[in-house]
């Protein structure tokens, strides 16, 4: 049962959740696509139809372009499902060049998005993405320049809409007052693990404010403009949900402990107690799951029958900050 999201306001009748494709192509490695890989895609992506989950994020970087390969190889054959579902891709990150001794860097200069696109769209064998992000902010960025590039990729019918990631409040209003479209979307490192996003609320007026880097007003601004937050690193690498944590800290591990035993009051899987914590907050967070296992992909499907209470979300906060609260 899909709730009540930003991305719906907008005419993109998402899923509640997001299938990350990062893991798609056989990792982050130069080694050929194989059968197997295909295989895998095919198994990931029905997985994730059969679960109600019908978005799917990818990133021109993820895999060396080889996820995003691979999961127009699912498209070619499978061409009716496109039509059906949500594509999402990211641009800006470069790879460093050791050839002529340039770092990683970030780029929106105008030919490269332009390029960029190109590229997403001939991997994925497609005409046009749902949603384009701007990977992370380019210190470079001519927010001019990239509503200019925004204005042309709608016009030519390649994108259908325009979000970011890893931005604050502050940055995206900076874009918005060059860009004619609205942007949709912005996409954060959010989790019961990562919770900067909350801390910066809880902590105005308190000396800890000071150690927290989550950009104040972000998530204020998000609701308050119908921007959708989307969470990557959602499930917190699965800190809660089954990963050795003989070297985490107690906090860890009491919440960790939390999250199993409301998994068995609630009967049901410890992925969907971390991702229906997420969604509990009135933002309508957006989780994107990246796994490839379809089964683990069908735990995380259970977050949306599942009803925190209020208590029951405040205790796992609480335990994940490993002090009371102020």
């Amino acid at each position: 049962m899909l709730k009540a999201l930003p991305l719906h306001d907008h005419g993109l009748k998402a899923s509640n959740l997001i299938l990350g494709c990062m893991g798609f192509g056989g990792g982050w490695n130069r080694n050929p696509i194989g059968i197997e890989h295909i295989k895998q895609a095919h198994e990931a992506v029905e997985a994730a139809l059969e679960s109600g989950i019908n978005m799917f994020d990818h990133a021109d970087i993820y895999a060396f372009g080889k996820a995003e390969t691979v999961f127009g190889q699912v498209l070619k054959e499978k061409p009716a499902l496109r039509e059906n579902i949500i594509i999402q891709s990211k641009l800006g990150i470069r790879f460093a060049d050791e050839e002529i001794g340039v770092p990683t860097r970030y780029d929106f200069s105008k030919s490269y998005m332009l390029e960029s696109v190109d590229g997403i769209l001939s991997r994925l064998g497609i005409d046009y993405l749902d949603t384009l992000l701007l990977h992370r902010p380019d210190a470079l960025m001519n927010a001019r320049e990239v509503g200019e590039v925004f204005h042309q990729l709608k016009e030519s019918g390649k994108v259908r809409y325009f979000g970011v990631s890893n931005m604050s409040a502050g940055q995206i209003r900076l874009l918005q007052r060059y860009c004619d479209e609205k942007l949709v979307v912005n996409q954060l490192e959010i989790s019961l693990k990562k919770i900067g996003w909350l801390e910066t609320g809880v902590h105005v007026n308190q000396l800890a404010a000071r150690d927290n880097v989550f950009p104040e007003g972000t998530l204020e601004y998000c609701q308050l403009e119908n921007i959708q937050l989307q969470a990557w690193g959602s499930l917190a690498q699965g800190l809660y949900s089954g990963r050795n944590l003989e070297n985490e800290s107690d906090a860890v591990k009491k919440t960790a402990s939390l999250v199993h035993q409301l998994a068995e009051e609630k009967q049901t899987s410890k992925e969907a107690i971390v991702l229906a914590w997420l969604m509990r907050h009135p933002a309508a967070i957006q989780p994107i799951i990246g796994t490839i296992d379809p089964s683990r992909i069908q735990a995380c499907a259970e977050a949306e029958q599942v009803k925190l209470s209020r208590d029951e979300w405040y205790t796992l906060y609480v335990s994940s900050r490993g002090v009371s609260l102020p």
